[in-house]
C-alpha cells in the first residue's frame, strides 16, 4: 500500500472516532444532540422516589387540617362548633292534666294526680363571652334551671331568665368567661338556593352537622303547623330532627342566619328556623327586662280570595257586602281592643299598614310587631268602595 493511501485510511479511521465521541458526550460540536441532554437530566426524580422508598425520614409530614379542609361547611362547622351547646332540662308534669281533674271535680273515681319528672334535650348557641345563650322557648318549657354541656365537655348549670312563647325563644345564662361565641349574619336578604348548614344535638348526638339549601324565605307559622307563633320562618332542607331545636342555622360564611325551631311531621326534609333578626331582637328584651312584649291590635284575619268573598257575601258573615277579591279581611274584632277604640270593624279589607302594602295576614302581622307598645300605627282600610286611614295604638299582647 502506498504511504498516501495509509494517511488517508488513517484519517477516515480518526474520523469515525471522533464523531462518534461527538455524539455521545460533545454538545459543543453537535447542538442537534440537545435531546440527548434532556434525557440525561431527567433520571433526577428517579433518585428522588428511590431516596424517598430507601429513607422513611423523607416522606412528607401529613397535611395540615387548613390544607385538606377546602369545604366551607367543614370550615363553618369547625368556627361555629364550639360555640353550639346541648341544653338538658327537666320538668315536674301531673299524670293526670289539670283540666281533665277539674272536668270530672274532686270527687271523680279518677286516680290521684301523680307527679312525674319529664327530661329533654335541645340545642342553642353562646352569644357572648359571659356566657349568654339563645335557644327555643319548648326546649326550657317548665324548667328554671337547665345543664348547658360545650363541645368540650365542660358543664354549667344554666338559669333560664326568659322565655317567649310568641316566637318560641328563650334566654338562658351560665356563669363562665370568655367562651366561644357564634357571629351573627342576616337573613332578611336570604332567597332560595342558597346554602344552609344545621348545627346541633339530635336524638342526643352532640353536635351533628348538616347541611342543605334554603328551600324558601317567609313561611307564616300557619304554613309550618303552628298558628299561635308571630315568626316568618326559614324553611330549609337542612336535616333537622328532635335535639336540634334551638341550634343554629348558617350560612355559607359560618354566620347565624336563624335558629332552628320546627319540623313537618307529615313530610321529609322539611325543616324550618327563626330569623335571626327576630331572636335577637327578642332575646334581647328577655335578658333585659326578663320577658318580651308584642304589639296587640286585636283582630282576627284572614287572606280574602274571590271565593272566599263570595261565600261570605251569601252566609252575611258581616255587616258589608264586600267588593275586593284580594287583601286581609277582618273577620272579628275583640272587644275593647285598640282596634275596635279606633273604629275598626268586621268586613273592612286591609290594604296598607304604616304605608307598606300587605297581601296577607301574616304581612299585617309582620309589620304590627315592628312597631312599638303605645305608638300610633297607620291602617289604611277598604270598607265597601271607600278607602279609609285609621291609627290604631297597640297595647301589649295579653298573656292568655
Amino acid at each position: 500500500m502506498s504511504r498516501a493511501i495509509q494517511q488517508i485510511s488513517l484519517y477516515a479511521v480518526l474520523l469515525a472516532i471522533g464523531g462518534g465521541v461527538g455524539w455521545a458526550g460533545s454538545r459543543q460540536f453537535y447542538p442537534v444532540a440537545d435531546r440527548s441532554v434532556a434525557q440525561e437530566e431527567e433520571p433526577a426524580p428517579v433518585a428522588v422516589d428511590v431516596a424517598v422508598r430507601e429513607s422513611p425520614i423523607a416522606q412528607a409530614p401529613p397535611p395540615t387540617f387548613e390544607q385538606i379542609n377546602q369545604n366551607f361547611i367543614a370550615e363553618a362547622a369547625e368556627k361555629v362548633g364550639p360555640a353550639v351547646v346541648r341544653i338538658d332540662s327537666s320538668r315536674t308534669v301531673s299524670s293526670i292534666p289539670d283540666p281533665l281533674r277539674r272536668f270530672f271535680g274532686d270527687d271523680s273515681p279518677l286516680p290521684p294526680s301523680q307527679e312525674r319528672v319529664e327530661q329533654g334535650t335541645g340545642s342553642g348557641f353562646i352569644l357572648t363571652e359571659d356566657g349568654r345563650i339563645v335557644t327555643n322557648a319548648h326546649v326550657v318549657e317548665g324548667s328554671s334551671t337547665v345543664t348547658v354541656t360545650l363541645r368540650d365537655g365542660r358543664t354549667y348549670e344554666g338559669r333560664v331568665l326568659g322565655v317567649d312563647n310568641v316566637t318560641d325563644v328563650a334566654a338562658i345564662k351560665i356563669d363562665a368567661e370568655e367562651l366561644p361565641t357564634v357571629t351573627l349574619g342576616r337573613s332578611d336578604e336570604l332567597i332560595p338556593g342558597q346554602w344552609a348548614i344545621a348545627i346541633g344535638n339530635p336524638l342526643g348526638l352532640d353536635n351533628t352537622v348538616t347541611a342543605g339549601i334554603i328551600s324558601a324565605t317567609g313561611r307564616s307559622s300557619l304554613d309550618v303547623g303552628i298558628p299561635d307563633r308571630r315568626v316568618r320562618f326559614i324553611q330549609t332542607d337542612a336535616a333537622i330532627n328532635p335535639g336540634n331545636s334551638g341550634g343554629p342555622l348558617l350560612n355559607d360564611r359560618g354566620e347565624v342566619i336563624g335558629i332552628n325551631t320546627a319540623i313537618r311531621a307529615d313530610a321529609q326534609g322539611l325543616g324550618f328556623a327563626i330569623p335571626i333578626e327576630t331572636a335577637s331582637r327578642i332575646v334581647t328584651q328577655l335578658f333585659d327586662d326578663g320577658k318580651a312584649e308584642h304589639p296587640y291590635l286585636g283582630i282576627q284575619m284572614v287572606d280574602l280570595s274571590p271565593e272566599l268573598k263570595e261565600q261570605i257575601n251569601q252566609e252575611r258573615r258581616v255587616d258589608v257586602t264586600l267588593t275586593a277579591d284580594e287583601g286581609v279581611l277582618i273577620l272579628q274584632v275583640v272587644r275593647n281592643a285598640p282596634a275596635e277604640s279606633a273604629g275598626i270593624r268586621p268586613g273592612d279589607v286591609i290594604r296598607r299598614v304604616n304605608n307598606v302594602e300587605v297581601q296577607s295576614a301574616s304581612d299585617v302581622q309582620e309589620q304590627v310587631e315592628l312597631t312599638s307598645i303605645g305608638e300610633p300605627v297607620s291602617v289604611e282600610i277598604q270598607r265597601g268602595d271607600e278607602l279609609q286611614t285609621l291609627e290604631v295604638r297597640p297595647t301589649a299582647f295579653p298573656d292568655s
